[in-house]
């Protein structure tokens, strides 16, 4: 900022980002990330739209999908998951992972098409219950 100001009394009018990076010999990267971090803090009750007496805050525009019921049904999937076995775990995985459709998947494995369907859709029952 105080090259940028030096330069604006020398030139009498505002530098480019090149003509800082050249004055301080930093890569052009490295100012106009300096620059761009160089901004006011906002308040959380900040206005952000206002029409007729109803305000909008910022905090009003954050949220946080990551409350106790997301948090929990992870831990109840994480724990569906691990009950599989090894092979529903490897049939969900070249599936729906690896997008491989159960012929493909049959092949892999070396079992019909209809068991990996039937052991698919055990897993997937498994899960959901």
């Amino acid at each position: 900022m105080q090259v940028k100001e030096q330069l604006i009394a020398k030139n009498q009018e505002e530098p480019t980002v090149a003509q800082i990076a050249k004055e301080l010999e930093l890569p052009i990267e490295d100012v106009v990330i300096a620059l761009e971090s160089v901004v006011s803090p906002m308040s959380l009750y900040d206005p952000v739209y206002s029409d007729g007496g109803d305000t909008i805050y910022v905090l009003d525009q954050l949220g946080d999908n990551n409350d106790d019921r997301n948090w929990l049904q992870e831990i109840a999937f994480k724990q569906a998951i691990a009950d599989l076995s090894d092979r529903e775990k490897h049939i969900l995985s070249l599936r729906f992972m690896k997008g491989k459709t159960q012929m493909e998947v049959s092949e892999e494995i070396g079992i019909s098409q209809a068991q990996v369907s039937r052991l698919e859709k055990g897993a997937l029952q498994k899960i959901k219950s």
